[in-house]
């Protein structure tokens, strides 16, 4: 991303996240001008800004941002998993999302905690706000959002992940993959580095196209472990990409959003601006 588009982007992540803040504490909706001035803008400077950032207007973009939004996505944008799509712990796959291409580290050399490899590290800007990217020769193994932890924080839990490597900083080595995940330009590659549960369980997030959800227990039968919900949670939880490896996509099956590694607000609107984008594509394709 260039230095202007990044600064743009983290600023409107911040509006965002303020907003979200702004929806929750009203106890009635918001019109442009009311949300407007609680963030100390004018409504034509707000509506540009998130018109720009999401493609909708703020009054429109206000709905995505309610907790009822990840109960209408159970409705209206559910996904049953095949499990062809989770099978099989390594290799490559080509995914619904063609710039993005995945392969997982093999169980041994997980369980070395890393050793032998050179990760890679850089912290960038994103539409989410600050993000902690981490990569190997083989693609990224962690992507974290930072707008809620801190980067520093976001950092060591990265890290501590794989103790036994050898962690450099050299965003350069790793930007062209960080800026194809967020522009969908390019191409961005996925180094998956877990125990066999967990990459089975992140193999089931890839295929949810984005704008849909599904839940911990459709993951479960997907994977072909339907009692094995919380432990899917937790593999859930464990997801180090952020984003690329849409853990955000799955939801408690009472419509709540459950946990988020990297913080609710960050899940919120992750989901609103996929339910957004998917809105606007089926309306330009009606």
């Amino acid at each position: 991303m260039d230095g202007m588009a990044e600064t743009d982007s983290a600023y409107h992540y911040r509006v965002m996240a303020r907003a979200i803040e702004i929806i929750d504490g009203a106890d009635h909706g918001l019109s442009l001008e009311e949300l407007a001035a609680a963030l100390g803008m004018s409504p034509a400077h707000f509506q540009r800004l998130f018109s720009r950032w999401v493609g909708v207007s703020p009054k429109r973009y206000q709905q995505y941002l309610t907790l009822d939004q990840a109960r209408r996505m159970l409705r209206e944008r559910f996904t049953l998993l095949d499990t062809a799509h989770a099978t099989g712990l390594s290799g490559t796959g080509r995914l619904h999302d063609l710039f993005l291409r995945w392969e997982a580290m093999t169980p041994g050399d997980y369980a070395r905690g890393g050793a032998g490899l050179s990760i890679a590290w850089g912290r960038f800007d994103s539409p989410f706000g600050e993000v902690v990217a981490m990569g190997t020769d083989t693609g990224l193994c962690g992507l974290a959002f930072a707008a809620e932890t801190g980067p520093d924080a976001a950092l060591a839990d990265l890290r501590a992940r794989w103790p036994a490597a050898r962690h450099v900083e050299d965003p350069d080595r790793i930007a062209p993959w960080v800026n194809a995940a967020f522009r969908r330009r390019g191409e961005a590659r996925l180094h998956l580095i877990g125990a066999p549960f967990q990459i089975k369980v992140w193999e089931a997030l890839l295929a949810v196209p984005e704008g849909h959800v599904t839940t911990y227990s459709e993951i479960a039968r997907a994977i072909g472990s339907p009692g094995a919900v919380r432990a899917v949670g937790t593999a859930v939880g464990r997801n180090p990409v952020g984003f690329l490896i849409p853990c955000h996509r799955a939801l408690r099956k009472s419509g709540a959003l459950g946990g988020y590694h990297w913080g609710v607000p960050v899940k919120r609107a992750l989901l609103a601006w996929e339910g957004a984008r998917a809105d606007m594509r089926e309306a330009a394709e009606t």
